[in-house]
């Protein structure tokens, strides 16, 4: 699987782009200079960037080296610092009561009874009163072939969400079809859910 992900970004380009996920940016109103940020899976960057350049204190964790290399020298042309962390996420220390924000974009490779593990590490790493800031696809991606995992089982729904995260006050969580472009590998009609939730 590192081999995949190393591969898919080891082009020049970005393969997602460098602009931050679009429901991100618009939580904007949701974060505050000096808050302390996790990016989960974050790639090569383009959202621990875009955290950072808001003023946060971010750490960015994904187990590829190729992407956080890359993730580091887009950080270093945007003028800003990002933590980043080369780690399986089964294996990273989370920590707990430790970040005021968690941002989970896409990250659909773990089948049900691991997502549940890397939910409950998420939940745990939050501060009381933090927030989880949660965008995927929903299984109609699957017609779309516009990006996202192929098997249906790694797939949310706003049930599967909603029962997952119930230990969490959900702030928000909205089903929907969108056209999006984030660089080669999103681009397109897409099936999406969109989530934010606060630690109790």
């Amino acid at each position: 699987m590192k081999d995949f992900w190393n591969e898919r970004y080891s082009g020049e380009d970005f393969f997602y782009g460098t602009e931050p996920n679009a429901f991100l940016a618009s939580l904007s109103h949701l974060i505050h200079p000096g808050q302390s940020v996790l990016a989960v899976a974050d790639g090569e960057g383009r959202n621990g960037v875009w955290l950072a350049r808001q003023g946060l204190e971010v750490t960015a964790v994904d187990f590829s080296p190729v992407a956080a290399e890359k993730a580091s020298k887009l950080a270093a042309q945007s003028g800003v610092q990002v933590h980043h962390e080369i780690s399986d996420l089964f294996d990273w220390n989370w920590g707990e009561n430790r970040f005021d924000a968690i941002v989970a974009i896409f990250i659909q490779f773990a089948a049900p009874a691991e997502r549940r593990k890397l939910n409950e590490l998420m939940r745990r790493a939050l501060k009381p009163g933090g927030i989880l800031i949660l965008q995927g696809y929903r299984p109609k991606q699957l017609e779309y072939k516009t990006g996202g995992p192929s098997s249906l089982e790694n797939l949310y729904t706003a049930e599967t969400l909603r029962e997952e995260f119930s230990a969490m006050e959900i702030l928000h969580l909205r089903e929907h079809d969108e056209e999006i472009c984030e660089g080669a590998g999103h681009c397109g009609m897409s099936a999406l859910v969109d989530m934010v939730a606060r630690k109790g």
